[in-house]
């Protein structure tokens, strides 16, 4: 993977037309600036309404068509992977206009950067924006993408596939896809055995976004994701049909959740995810892998996967009493663990994956269990206490008394872990119960939030911020204010 390049700072001319405002957020493979056209080292301006370029920039109006001469702003997307420049490029060559395409005004490539122009207009990106959507709200977006994407595939346009970073969000809340990731521009429809690719990746996007109530159009997803469906007309009849029952659903606000590739990392090796087991119980994980790319990434994904089958599997035989309950969540934390090692043996990898994970029962008893250093917490009459206990050399230093909590946060040798999953075979589990009780919030995280934001600040946010998605989403960003050194990985969970 090339490094990413080093930002542009504010002032800097790119292109022909455009000076860099800011840098406003990165993602993996991707940092996205706000631009404008001033350019003050040129004599004369630009008319975007006729192409002229020789207005002097003094004028007010375009020498050639009349028209005023307006500041424009622009999102500008820079890639640093020269694989599918060649394809993007040919991707703007088509001027396709959709309105569920926010297409390129401009490309062009400066010191092996790819740079792809996009008028702005106060947009948001889909990244800032946390889980879960209601029904009605994420059935349009589906509606939306399919459509879009459908479009593109008729005029021959290949994806490898789709992300929220390949979302903006308008100020009328509509959602239209940017920045694409394009392998291949064919002369005429994409074939289709070719597009597999991104109707899994929109499965996989769109279920992320489900609420944890939402059985029925996550499981539509899930199919989705794991290529039970291999065209996108069904999938479009699909949303379409069901829109009049799952659009009216409504679940209570008490969810957040929100992952981030961070300040300084590449790639985002964290992975999260929820679920429905029964109609008494609801599982919540959040894991943090280790190995890198196709290491690290895998582990968490295969974690939380697997753990969430496995509770769903043991849940549908209705264990009754504490200790069978327990039982569940360490076999279905034990099968998780050991599947990552199998796989890391099979791999011939060191991959890993620290995991955390909360199985609540009737909202009102709690199991929650680690392993590695991914916390969690509860927020209870305003007060954040710590439940889970690091698997770390720091905290083991701190149990002895030989540094600080405060030290450790610091520590050279804070990121030394003595027990994650995917390291041995049946790994030790420590499990936790919690009365909880109404108004608890409990919150999991990965050291990416509590390695950048103090617990006290956490604990503000969450008193401050009532609604959980707006709570993630403040996290996050504090996170970024702290350092984002590290991928950032939350959930928030009501009572």
């Amino acid at each position: 993977m090339t490094d990413r390049p080093v930002h542009l700072p504010p002032g800097t001319a790119v292109g022909d037309r455009y000076t860099i405002e800011g840098l406003v957020r990165l993602a993996e493979g991707r940092m996205f600036y706000l631009a404008n056209d001033r350019r003050p080292d040129r004599p004369t301006r630009h008319c975007w309404s006729c192409g002229f370029d020789d207005t002097p920039r003094s004028a007010a109006v375009c020498a050639q068509c009349g028209d005023p001469l307006r500041e424009r702003r622009f999102l500008v997307s820079a890639r640093w992977e020269p694989t599918n420049f060649e394809a993007y490029t040919a991707y703007h060559a088509l001027g396709i206009e959709h309105p569920g395409v926010a297409a390129p005004l401009d490309v062009f490539v400066l010191d092996d950067v790819l740079y792809s122009v996009t008028p702005y207009a106060g947009e948001g990106l889909m990244l800032d924006e946390a889980s879960p959507l209601t029904n009605k709200r994420l059935l349009e977006v589906a509606q939306r993408l399919v459509g879009a994407i459908a479009a593109l595939h008729r005029r021959g346009v290949e994806l490898r596939g789709l992300t929220r970073a390949n979302l903006l969000i308008s100020p009328d809340h509509s959602v239209r896809m940017f920045d694409l990731e394009v392998v291949g521009v064919h002369e005429g429809e994409v074939p289709a055995d070719r597009v597999s690719a991104v109707l899994m990746s929109l499965g996989e996007l769109l279920r992320r976004y489900c609420d944890v109530e939402a059985e029925e159009l996550a499981d539509y997803l899930a199919s989705v994701e794991v290529g039970a469906v291999d065209a996108l007309p069904p999938v479009g009849r699909a949303v379409e049909s069901r829109y009049p029952t799952w659009s009216v659903l409504r679940y209570a606000p008490k969810l957040g959740g929100m992952s981030d590739v961070g300040l300084t990392r590449q790639l985002n090796e964290d992975n999260w995810g929820w679920i429905k087991l029964s109609e008494r119980a609801s599982l919540y994980v959040v894991a943090d892998g280790m190995g890198g790319h196709d290491g690290g990434e895998v582990a968490s994904e295969m974690a939380v996967k697997t753990l969430c089958e496995k509770a769903r599997a043991l849940e549908a035989a209705r264990p009754e009493g504490e200790e069978a309950i327990e039982e569940l969540l360490r076999d279905a934390f034990q099968t998780a663990n050991n599947t990552v090692k199998d796989a890391a043996e099979e791999k011939g990898t060191d991959m890993g994956t620290t995991l955390v994970a909360i199985l609540v029962i009737d909202e009102r008893l709690g199991f929650l269990a680690n392993v590695g250093d991914s916390r969690g917490y509860l927020l209870r009459e305003g007060r954040l206490h710590q439940l889970s206990i690091d698997h770390s050399l720091v905290q083991k230093m701190v149990d002895r008394g030989r540094i600080t909590a405060e030290q450790a946060r610091h520590h050279p040798h804070s990121n030394i872990l003595l027990r994650t999953v995917g390291t041995e075979h049946d790994v030790e589990i420590d499990v936790f119960r919690v009365q909880l009780e109404a108004g608890d919030k409990v919150m999991m995280c990965t050291d990416g939030l509590w390695g950048e934001v103090e617990d006290r600040d956490i604990e503000s946010i969450l008193n401050t911020y009532g609604d959980p998605r707006i709570a993630a989403r403040e996290l996050v960003r504090a996170a970024h204010h702290g350092g984002g050194k590290d991928n950032v990985t939350l959930m928030i969970v009501g009572v």
